[in-house]
């Protein structure tokens, strides 16, 4: 029992269920997708296998399992973490412009990405059906039905909160990798020197260049070489994850369990190989394999299928919570209302308009392209360009650093991650990559239109010097009547004050015994949250300042309550934007549309009033 616990506890089990199901899932269909087009010479099998294998091995394991995870900050990981320590290091407005810029493109691809992979997952598992003999003929729709179905409750099922789930996330995960290794290792045994011609990286340099390969097991052509690159791609997607969760698990842990996946992955697809070769005309690599070994276990193998790939989805989609969350604490997109689901595990939220807007998104994606086969034209791009755009910060950081050996390393998975997006550019964009691109185009311009207007509106906002305020709510305070209880505004009492408490006190003449300013103020920390409150700075004026960390979850009435503070009522500001310009327009209506100020914090509805500034843009 104590080892068992000890197994469930470690970070390197719990990762095999939080980090690892997207790259966990890829053997499903990245293989057979390959062959459904590409013929199954033995060059061209083996060429395929060892680029595989070295596609992981460098863009996971190097790039991100070596290069990533050792950029971090309070063992913390992700595209925000990365470009917050990378700006601390450049030094021109231009630099950190550029940085801000490709951390922006890779946020939005990892966002399009995240659409994509639900998608293909839950088709290409629900396409295994067909191999069971009462289902052989099961039409696309029906497919296309069933995943949906599948879709609309795993989406459906967020609102409770996963945390009971998650725990039985790593069992499954575990019994997974076991299972697809093992059913590798058994097809090896029919070609059992073929693992180790494809570990051989001459095969994958080769097969790109169509060289040195026998005329009678020669490439079709060698445009097909690099067509291929946009499919193998598929096998290292869910890499980023192992960055983005590094704060949940840790390092150590990920690295542990990396070495476990990584070889039950390389034994697997070395087996699909093997496969092939003694099976030229099957179509289906993955569940066929599996099939012609356990027969008889089939259909609890694909219920295994459709299990891992719901939970390689359900890390997607926490993970889109918490690249949300990170986006609004980080002020790059507008508020959105959060619920929190646990008092134990802070990354256990959820984003109700986020959920269901990615729902809409992976049933479109389902309903456009019906086939993983399909599907998998449009995905590949947004990956690549993922790990290109982050492995360009990676570099930007080790240049700064001065670390010349990791600066040549980062030059060689950047140059790997050009080669890929580069295939996925010219030979997907037009037959589907255009569908990821739509989907990080969104996120990107929502991005762009609302740093760009936080900016503008910021730049023309009439703001009180402190003196001047300060000598009117002296005058004000002394003279006026004053309305009991306390009254709470929100901002930072700097060297200027927000046009909405002077319109407040002055304008609306509304003053209480007690006046505190509360700030929230998000430090360049993921985690920490400390309170000060500074008692009379003027006659019933007081101060409140939280600090905390980008990733924290802050409960703003308990660090009332802790301060002694028991307010009658909360004020805060909001703009109504007035322009004949397009662009402002759209930014207007974001700051509509989104939701107010007390439905973030979790504030007491009835204590907030919002008071309204307008502002000409």
């Amino acid at each position: 029992m104590s080892l068992f616990k000890t197994l469930r506890e470690s970070g390197a089990f719990k990762a095999l269920g939080i980090v690892f199901g997207d790259i966990g899932t890829s053997p499903i269909y990245t293989v057979t997708i390959i062959f459904a087009y590409l013929k199954p010479t033995y060059g061209n099998i083996l060429g395929v296998v060892s680029l595989i294998i070295w596609t992981i091995t460098a863009l996971v394991t190097v790039q991100y399992l070596w290069l990533a995870l050792g950029i971090s900050e309070r063992n913390e990981g992700g595209t925000i973490i990365l470009r917050n320590i990378v700006a601390k290091y450049v030094k021109s407005a231009r630099e950190i412009g550029f940085v801000t810029i490709v951390s922006y493109i890779a946020l939005s691809l990892l966002i399009g990405d995240s659409v994509i992979t639900p998608a293909i997952s839950i088709l290409s598992a629900v396409e295994g059906i067909r191999l069971i003999p009462l289902f052989k003929d099961t039409a696309t729709g029906m497919v296309v039905v069933i995943s949906l179905a599948i879709t609309a409750l795993l989406f459906w099922y967020q609102h409770k909160g996963t945390e009971r789930v998650a725990e039985t996330f790593s069992p499954i995960m575990a019994l997974w990798f076991l299972v697809i290794g093992a059913s590798g290792l058994i097809s090896l045994f029919h070609e059992p020197s073929f693992i180790f011609e494809a570990i051989n990286p001459w095969h994958a340099i080769r097969f790109i260049f169509n060289a040195g390969i026998p005329a009678d097991r020669m490439i079709v052509h060698g445009v097909v070489s690099l067509f291929v690159l946009t499919d193998v791609i598929l096998s290292a997607t869910g890499g980023e994850a192992l960055y983005a969760d590094m704060g949940h698990i840790g390092r150590k842990g990920i690295t542990e369990a990396w070495v476990f996946v990584f070889i039950m992955l390389i034994i697997n697809y070395a087996g699909q190989g093997a496969f092939i070769m003694t099976h030229p005309g099957e179509t289906n690599s993955f569940f066929q394999m599996f099939n012609s070994q356990f027969g008889f276990l089939y259909i609890p193998f694909l219920i295994l299928s459709v299990l891992a790939t719901i939970i390689a989805s359900q890390a997607v989609i926490s993970g889109m919570f918490s690249i949300v969350y990170q986006l609004i604490n980080s002020r790059i997109i507008p508020l959105l209302k959060i619920t929190y689901k646990s008092s134990k595990l802070q990354s256990q939220i959820y984003i109700n308009s986020a959920n269901w807007a990615l729902f809409t998104a992976v049933s479109i994606a389902i309903l456009m392209f019906k086939t993983s086969a399909s599907l998998s034209m449009a995905y590949g791009l947004a990956v690549s360009g993922t790990m290109t755009f982050t492995s360009i910060l990676m570099f930007i950081y080790f240049i700064h650093r001065k670390r010349p050996f990791m600066v040549l390393v980062s030059v060689f998975t950047t140059m790997a991650d050009l080669l890929f997006l580069y295939s996925n550019l010219m030979y997907k964009t037009v037959n589907g990559g255009y569908f990821a691109l739509i989907m990080a185009l969104i996120p990107f311009a929502l991005i762009m239109v609302y740093t760009k207007g936080q900016k503008r509106l910021h730049g023309i906002y009439t703001m009180t010097d402190l003196n001047i305020f300060m000598e009117k709510y002296n005058f004000r305070y002394k003279n006026g009547v004053k309305l009991e209880g306390t009254s709470l505004f929100f901002a930072s009492l700097s060297d200027k004050v927000s046009p909405y408490i002077i319109k407040t006190m002055f304008a609306n003449n509304i003053i209480y015994e007690k006046n505190v300013f509360v700030s929230i103020e998000r430090t360049e920390k993921p985690f920490g949250i400390q309170s000060e409150f500074k008692k009379e700075i003027a006659p019933g004026l007081n101060q409140l300042i939280i600090m905390a960390g980008y990733f924290e979850v802050v409960d703003v009435e308990e660090i009332l309550k802790r301060h002694g503070i028991e307010e009658n009522v909360i004020f805060y500001g909001f703009e109504e934007i007035v322009s004949n310009n397009v662009f402002w327009k759209v930014f207007a209506l974001i700051k509509k549309l989104s939701p107010s100020f007390v439905r973030f914090y979790k504030l007491p509805a009835e204590k907030v009033h919002g008071v309204m500034v307008r502002v000409k843009m």
